[in-house]
């Protein structure tokens, strides 16, 4: 009996498993979530106020004056012990470092983490740092998920599932937002679209969010009053808007790693860098106090249009600095909050502007916020999709999704024409690791083995003599295009392979009959298979040439698929992206080589 690639199904009983365990751990993200924001406004509390209360509190209110500078410097300074001794992982803001664990270690990341990322982000916002709680939430969902992946016997793929489950988790914890959740996993994590994977991040998202409801209620996380419809050259201005912000999100993410570059340069340990970058947070607290801590309660009062421009003005220039300041130093915290700040008070004065010199266009000051925002981190992270998503999700304004799609997507725009990498990649990319820009299609999916194998075989019986063979070999020079022939009983049933080398071998006597050179299970493929299942069993058996069978009984011979066979295929799948698209030409090029050294 032939070795036949095992027919796959798009969702198994190994789907349901790491379904259940994705639901688990959407709980559990859910309680995390809660946990660190109580511990945050505990930090908070103690560090300010003097105070132990675990309610989420705003440090601008409070009355240290200049010893308000000395706070965040101390949180700087506990952080970067932390991680000196804890784990040098917990620096940044999280995503970048789950991206790295998918990319080259498996999605394995160290159990400390679980507990050290919250906990010293706790620390780093809680004493004034200007970080969302959003990114080190997502951070522990991951440790947390792929923690769990560790401890079950699965697979790489399977517990890049469970990390990814995780971080939305998380997300969807933190804002009530469960389908950017999901998305932000497939653009940022999963680097797929495959309902095996697609379907335990769903179910784990949805799980944190409506636990979140038993906690925070089923409100918007951004409360704003009704929008109305936008008229077409409003929306025309708001795409323009996005476009004007893409490019203030490549300014902000190139300031964050110049910043982080200066920091390489200190000739110090970079223990001592979260405690010097602090002090510029200190410095922008005593300016601009509402630039301390989180700053969600900033977001809503832009949504809302609350706030006069000038005001704006000061404490989105004031957040941009302390932020990349401080995130530039390597302390653990989040971006998105941060990046909807700055994004929303550029939104909202360009909004200013062009209702000043366009009057009649009508833009409402709060979309322009809301573009604002979403359209910076979509320019800053390359998460169209998330971003658009998002904002509606945390807003529950279905009228603001047309002008958000076009200004996200404006700034998405720009910002591949200007910026190489993204504020989640450069830092990653950095280290030499290639993270995808694009998910298409395998065309070796698209293509099945019948209409790429070689139906004019050579074939022997299985009861002819080598000498019988030799000669028809002889006979044929030249007419045969592949160095493997199969061997078949006279039922048509495969029996093997037998290669030209063997046939010629000098101590191969000529009375020896054909099935007794066999010496492996026949590896054959049945026509119906696409070359994508063809090129792996080559590679798991590794193989040059595979026997091509129908799914009859018993299975006869049809055919022969080789290496070359295989990339023929793929070479006229090119010509024709050729003719059409010289983008998609170059990619596959790349993924041609990929596949050729595979194979060899």
């Amino acid at each position: 009996m032939a070795e036949i690639p095992t027919q796959s199904f798009v969702v198994d009983g190994r789907v349901v498993m790491i379904t259940a365990w994705s639901i688990l751990l959407g709980g559990i993200a859910a309680l995390i979530a809660e946990l660190l924001k109580h511990l945050i406004g505990l930090v908070t509390n103690l560090a300010y106020y003097g105070r132990i209360s675990a309610e989420f509190v705003s440090p601008m209110h409070n009355t240290l004056g200049w010893w308000a500078i000395i706070v965040p410097v101390i949180g700087g300074l506990i952080v970067g012990v932390m991680a000196r001794y804890g784990s040098s992982a917990i620096r940044g803001h999280g995503i970048p470092e789950a991206m790295e664990q998918v990319l080259t270690n498996e999605s394995r990341i160290p159990l400390r983490i679980t507990w050290l990322k919250p906990l010293s982000a706790a620390v780093a916002i809680g004493t004034g740092g200007p970080f969302g709680a959003e990114g080190p939430i997502i951070a522990t969902g991951g440790a947390l998920g792929s923690t769990i992946g560790q401890c079950l016997r699965i697979n790489a793929d399977e517990r890049k599932t469970l990390l990814a489950a995780g971080a939305a988790a998380g997300m969807s914890a933190t804002f009530g937002s469960p389908v950017s959740a999901v998305l932000i996993a497939i653009e940022l994590l999963l680097f797929e679209f495959r309902p095996r994977s697609i379907i335990p991040v769903a179910l784990a998202a949805s799980t944190a969010a409506a636990l979140r409801i038993l906690f925070e209620g089923s409100g918007p996380t951004f409360p704003m009053p009704a929008l109305d419809t936008q008229s077409g050259p409003a929306l025309m201005l708001y795409v323009l808007i996005g476009a004007l912000v893409g490019l203030a999100s490549v300014a902000v993410t190139k300031l964050v790693y110049a910043i982080e570059d200066l920091f390489d340069k200190l000739p110090m340990h970079w223990m001592w860098w979260p405690a010097i970058g602090a002090v510029a947070v200190g410095v922008c607290g005593l300016i601009a106090p509402r630039s301390l801590g989180v700053g969600y309660d900033l977001i809503t009062d832009m949504l809302n249009a609350k706030l006069a421009l000038s005001v704006i003005l000061v404490i989105g220039f004031v957040k941009l600095i302390s932020w990349s300041i401080a995130l530039g130093s390597g302390t653990s915290g989040g971006t998105l909050a941060p990046l909807f700040i700055i994004g929303g008070g550029f939104g909202s004065l360009l909004g200013g502007a062009i209702s000043h010199l366009f009057p009649a266009a009508a833009i409402d000051l709060r979309i322009a916020a809301l573009v604002g925002m979403a359209a910076m981190f979509a320019g800053a992270s390359r998460a169209l999709l998330t971003s658009v998503v998002f904002a509606f999700e945390i807003t529950l304004q279905p009228l603001s999704l047309l002008p958000l799609l076009g200004g996200c997507t404006a700034s998405y725009l720009v910002s591949f024409l200007l910026m190489r990498q993204s504020i989640m990649t450069e830092k990653i990319a950095r280290r030499g690791i290639n993270v995808p820009n694009e998910y298409h299609a395998d065309p070796l999916v698209q293509i099945t083995v019948s209409q790429a194998a070689t139906r004019e075989v050579v074939s022997f019986a299985a009861d002819s003599t080598v000498g019988e063979a030799r000669t028809s070999l002889e006979s044929r020079l030249g007419h045969f295009q592949h160095q493997g022939f199969p061997v078949t009983e006279a039922s048509g049933v495969l029996v093997g392979v037998i290669t030209r080398r063997t046939l010629l071998e000098s101590q191969v006597t000529q009375e020896t009959k054909l099935r007794d050179l066999i010496e492996r299970t026949p590896v054959a493929i049945y026509e119906d298979c696409t070359l994508r299942e063809a090129a792996d069993h080559m590679v798991n058996h590794n193989l040059g040439r595979l026997p091509v069978l129908t799914r009859t009984s018993p299975a006869g011979l049809v055919g022969m698929l080789t290496r070359s066979d295989i990339l023929s295929a793929y070479r006229q799948r090119i010509r024709e992206m050729e003719r059409t698209d010289p983008v998609i030409l170059s990619s596959f090029k790349a993924f041609r080589k990929e596949k050729i050294a595979e194979t060899n």
